[in-house]
């Protein structure tokens, strides 16, 4: 009988600038062979045949694994009859990942208030939202707390979940930032009904009337430190029209909202992050530093994919990574395909069914065969067709639901938030049946050998229609899969190496963080600390940083 190798604890620590320098480095030392593998395009799996640049042995191994198997990689779980260096590879990698495991919140911050939502303030949520919503605002009010703020400014808001809760559940006057003014009125018109419902309540208590915070919400793109600084000095005030609307329907207590009379008096404040993606996040982080009214800082960042890596400016980093000194000094750039990988959850790995997984790795097949047809017959697409990301995924999500609902069907969730090449997630372009034999193993075996070949078809056949293209009766298609499929059981293994390799990547990147905020020395307290259950929220780590106070 198989017996399941045990998964590897960490042993480094980031207590100290040090520490988290010597973790660094280890990471980027083990990282480097695998540099090829992780900058993989695998949409070019078949073209440039891929698998042959990854360790024979290894390849021949896991190709014989039940995807069960293969989908437990990621977390650092392995056979122990694979060869001794596979073994190594997978443990000395995950010994090295910081640990996601989701903290005792009770311990890591004494006395802190976790409050369950009522279901005015949840409505709208889903499950994930609203775990998120529960924590982070419990969080981010202890840290406002402890540094006695006036005020919690929500950068890149939403539909102002967060900012709500905060203002109604824990009274703290926020002002919610995002780009999109859909978000903003979305924001504005569900504060006002919980106002109302709050309001409401009050009258029907004979309670008393107290002061209502409303977020304030401001539509605007956050694209420099200069720009958060702004809206944080110049927005938080506000004018008499701004008071009134914050102080609700009593004029007389004033509460917490004193400091808003007084005009030169400038208010404390806590920055606030749920997911802010990309660069945003490491914008929070700069201000926090440069903005001497910013206290303290909650941040759990996302969409690593989406982080910028240019130098500018005479050599000054200005980019989203690498932040640190330390790491900049190196000259590593991780490069969008890497950055993309860091977006890999070890958890919802574990948590895909064994169907789930074989239908992932069926299409990531056809999406790498596809590419072969777009090489062979329309190279000048390859060259000139930008990626579209993940456009697709409100309709994937569409025919997911339609065809679980007709064949009884679990929906499908992708590998992998975007997959690289020009035609984004391969899920996003057809919807495949879902009858799946008993055959469990890895790559493309789901769907029956004299079926493949029709179903690849189809694909492509969307896939073009998708770009604009008429399908010609002069492609071959059928020559094309005859040439990928003997390879095709391939896919299962390799994603599960790269995969393998993202929350390590991820590590890095949070370490980097921390790591530039500890290089300011002993002004600043920092630590990162994993709030959210990762099977429900795989980012899930904040970056919490506070300003000692001298006095």
């Amino acid at each position: 009988m198989r017996v399941l190798g045990a998964m590897s604890e960490c042993r480094y620590s980031c207590e100290s600038a040090w520490e988290t320098r010597a973790w660094m480095n280890d990471i980027i030392h083990f990282l480097t062979p695998y540099f090829p593998l992780i900058n993989a395009h695998v949409v070019n799996f078949f073209k440039d045949r891929l698998w042959e640049n990854v360790n024979a042995e290894w390849i021949h191994c896991l190709r014989k694994e039940p995807v069960p198997n293969l989908l437990l990689v990621p977390s650092g779980l392995v056979q122990d009859q694979w060869p001794a260096s596979l073994k190594e590879f997978i443990l000395k990698l995950r010994s090295m990942v910081f640990c996601q495991n989701q903290a005792d919140i009770n311990v890591a911050l004494p006395g802190i208030k976790m409050t369950s939502l009522n279901s005015v303030l949840a409505q709208g949520m889903n499950a994930k939202k609203r775990h998120e919503v529960e924590v982070l605002s419990a969080v981010v009010n202890t840290v406002a707390d402890s540094v006695r703020a006036h005020a919690i400014v929500d950068v890149g808001a939403g539909q102002g979940y967060l900012a709500q809760v905060l203002a109604f559940q824990y009274q703290h006057p926020v002002l919610a930032i995002d780009a999109c003014s859909h978000h903003g009125k979305v924001t504005d018109a569900r504060a006002e009904r919980i106002r109302k419902h709050y309001t409401s309540q009050m009258v029907k208590s004979g309670s008393g009337m107290r002061s209502l915070n409303v977020p304030k919400t401001i539509t605007c793109h956050v694209l420099s430190i200069d720009t958060l600084k702004t809206l944080v000095e110049t927005s938080l005030p506000g004018d008499d029209v701004e008071r009134s609307r914050l102080k609700g329907e009593n004029q007389e207590d004033q509460g917490q909202l004193d400091w808003l009379s007084d005009a030169n008096k400038k208010p404390s404040t806590v920055l606030a992050g749920l997911h802010a993606c990309g660069d945003l996040s490491v914008t929070m982080l700069k201000t926090f530093l440069e903005c001497k009214d910013v206290k303290a800082v909650v941040s759990i960042g996302c969409c690593y994919n989406l982080l910028s890596e240019e130098w500018i400016n005479d050599g000054e980093s200005q980019c989203g990574f690498p932040m640190s000194c330390a790491l900049r000094s190196t000259g590593l750039s991780l490069g969008k395909s890497a950055r993309d990988l860091a977006c890999q959850s070890a958890e919802r790995w574990r948590s895909l069914d064994t169907h789930a997984g074989i239908h992932n790795f069926e299409l990531h097949a056809f999406r790498a065969a596809f590419q072969m047809v777009l090489s062979n017959y329309y190279p000048e697409v390859m060259m000139n067709t930008p990626s579209i990301g993940r456009k697709g995924k409100a309709l994937r999500r569409r025919h997911q639901s339609r065809s679980a609902m007709r064949q009884n069907f679990p929906p499908v969730v992708p590998l992998e938030s975007e997959t690289e090449g020009i035609f984004g997630s391969a899920s996003e372009i057809v919807a495949l049946p879902s009858e799946i034999p008993s055959n469990e193993r890895a790559g493309c075996e789901g769907i029956k050998s004299d079926d493949k070949f029709l179903h690849f078809e189809n694909f492509c056949q969307s896939g073009l229609s998708h770009l604009g293209i008429k399908h010609s009766h002069d492609i071959n298609l059928q020559g094309t899969w005859k040439e990928a499929e003997p390879f095709a059981d391939l896919i299962g293994p390799y994603w599960t190496l790269r995969a393998a390799l993202g929350p390590l990547l991820e590590t890095l990147i949070l370490l980097d963080r921390l790591l530039f905020l500890q290089e300011q020395g002993s002004v600043l307290e920092a630590y990162l600390l994993p709030i959210f259950d990762p099977t429900i929220s795989p980012r899930n780590v904040a970056i919490i940083a506070k300003k000692i106070d001298e006095d």
